[in-house]
C-alpha cells in the first residue's frame, strides 16, 4: 500500500470505518478524490484532498456554517485536515442533474435551489467572518484566464500585451457595477451537479455539495450561476420567473441596479469558465468540458447584450470575433 493509502487507512480506523468496503465515486474537476464506504449497512464518503494542491479546511468552516443556518451541508463524521482526509455524511444518489435526466420536476427543483439562496442572501448571520471577499483581484485572475488560456489555445499565440491591459482596464471599470447589489456568503459553484435532492423539511430537501470556494461577495452571483448554466440549456422563461422569486424577498433591491450586478457577474464567469475549460484540457489532460464550451459562449454574448457590458462587447468582436469562438483542439 502507499504511504497515502497507509494515512487513508490510518485515519478510517481511528474513525471506526477501518473495516468498511469501498469504491470509488465520481470526482470533479479538482485534485480531490471520493470514495463511498459501506459499513454494517451504513454509508459515508471519504474525501481526499491532497495537500498542498488541496486544503480541506475552507470546506469544514464552510460545511459547519451551513449546517448552522439549517441547511443541508454533509456533517462532518471525523476530519484530519493536516493530511486532507474527510468523512462525510452520504446524501445519497439524487443529485440534480441525474433527477433532471429522469424528467423530475424541474421546476419544483429549481424552485428549491432559488429560496436556498434567497434565505442566505436575506440572512446577515450568513456572511461568516474570515471568508474571503470576492475581492477585484479574485475577480481579475479569473476574467483573465479567457485571455491567459483559451485565446492562446485557439490562437496558438500568447495574447498581445496591449489587448489584455485593455481588457483589464474594462473589467476595472465594470466591477463597481456588481457591487451595487448587497454582499452575502457565495459558494460559488452552485448549479445542478452540486445540488441534491433529500427527503428533509423544508430548505433542507436541497443538499449543498460543494462550497469549499465559498467567498463574500455580490448576492447575484450564485442564483446566476445556477440559471447560467455552463452545462445545460435552462428555459430562460423559467430563469426570469426564478429571477423574480429571489427578488420578491428583496423589494427594497431596484431591479436595474440587479440586472446590471448579473450582466457583470454573468460576464465574469463565462469568462472564467471558458478559460477552466481550456486549461482542464490543455494543462490536466481533461478534454471532456471542451463540449460545453459553444455554451458558454453564447451565455457570455448574452451577457454583454447588456447596456453596462458594450465595452467588453466590443473589445470582444475585436479580439475573439464570432468566427473564431470555437474549441480549442484535444
Amino acid at each position: 500500500m502507499s504511504e497515502r493509502g497507509n494515512l487513508i487507512q490510518d485515519f478510517l480506523t481511528k474513525a471506526g470505518w477501518g473495516a468498511a468496503k469501498r469504491g470509488r465515486l465520481a470526482g470533479d474537476a479538482s485534485f480531490r478524490h471520493y470514495d463511498r464506504l459501506m459499513l454494517d449497512g451504513r454509508p459515508a464518503v471519504l474525501m481526499d484532498a491532497p495537500p498542498p494542491k488541496e486544503d480541506v479546511r475552507p470546506f469544514v468552516r464552510i460545511a459547519r456554517h451551513l449546517r448552522e443556518l439549517g441547511l443541508s451541508a454533509p456533517d462532518l463524521l471525523a476530519v484530519d485536515e493536516e493530511n486532507g482526509l474527510l468523512l462525510l455524511e452520504d446524501l445519497g444518489d439524487a443529485t440534480y442533474t441525474r433527477l433532471l435526466d429522469a424528467d423530475h420536476d424541474e421546476t419544483a427543483l429549481y424552485r428549491l435551489a432559488t429560496d436556498v439562496l434567497a434565505e442566505i442572501a436575506a440572512r446577515p448571520e450568513s456572511v461568516l467572518a474570515g471568508t474571503p471577499p470576492y475581492d477585484d483581484e479574485r475577480l481579475l485572475t479569473e476574467a483573465c484566464l479567457l485571455t491567459d488560456w483559451y485565446m492562446p489555445a485557439i490562437g496558438a499565440r500568447d495574447t498581445d500585451a496591449a489587448a489584455r491591459a485593455e481588457y483589464v482596464e474594462i473589467w476595472e471599470r465594470l466591477f463597481p457595477v456588481a457591487r451595487m447589489v448587497p454582499d452575502t456568503l457565495v459558494l460559488r459553484d452552485f448549479h445542478v451537479d452540486n445540488l441534491m435532492l433529500l427527503d428533509r423539511p423544508g430548505l433542507a430537501a436541497c443538499g449543498l455539495l460543494d462550497f469549499q470556494d465559498a467567498v463574500t461577495g455580490p448576492a447575484t452571483y450564485d442564483l446566476m450561476s445556477l440559471l447560467e448554466d455552463a452545462r445545460r440549456d435552462i428555459d430562460p422563461v423559467m430563469a426570469e420567473i426564478m429571477k423574480g422569486r429571489f427578488l420578491k424577498r428583496f423589494p427594497a433591491l431596484d431591479r436595474t441596479v440587479f440586472e446590471a450586478s448579473w450582466a457583470v457577474m454573468a460576464a465574469q464567469r463565462h469568462a472564467k469558465v471558458i478559460g477552466i475549460f481550456t486549461r482542464l484540457c490543455k494543462r490536466d489532460g481533461k478534454p471532456g468540458y471542451l463540449v460545453h464550451i459553444p455554451r458558454v459562449w453564447r451565455l457570455l454574448e448574452g451577457a454583454c447584450r447588456h447596456p453596462v457590458m458594450a465595452e467588453l462587447g466590443r473589445w470582444l468582436d475585436r479580439h475573439i470575433p464570432t468566427e473564431s469562438r470555437g474549441v480549442p483542439a484535444p
